[in-house]
């Protein structure tokens, strides 16, 4: 199933070069830093994999939390709709 192409191709291309280019300079700063034993730069590497794992799902899990939303809507929308209907076709019966 193939989804059309929207404009937010571009924006997530430029946050993830931007997320890129963000690694790339840490990893150079944690690198280029002589002063620093290699322990605590692997202990700095960890704890940066651990947030950009819960930054990822903390957007899933708000994404996923917006899906539900708009489908509880939807539904309540074609049950009000439904209502409405049979509302004016049973006005409409009874003049």
């Amino acid at each position: 199933m193939q989804h059309p192409q929207t404009d937010n191709s571009l924006i997530m291309f430029v946050n993830g070069a931007g997320v890129a280019i963000a690694y790339v300079m840490l990893g150079l700063s944690l690198w280029l830093s002589t002063e620093v034993p290699l322990a605590t730069k692997g202990y700095w590497g960890i704890g940066i994999l651990m947030l950009t794992l819960s930054l990822v799902n903390f957007v899933k899990y708000r994404f996923d939390n917006q899906l539900r939303q708009d489908r509880v809507n939807k539904i309540e929308e074609a049950k009000t709709e439904k209502l409405l209907s049979e509302y004016v076709g049973d006005v409409k019966d009874a003049a």
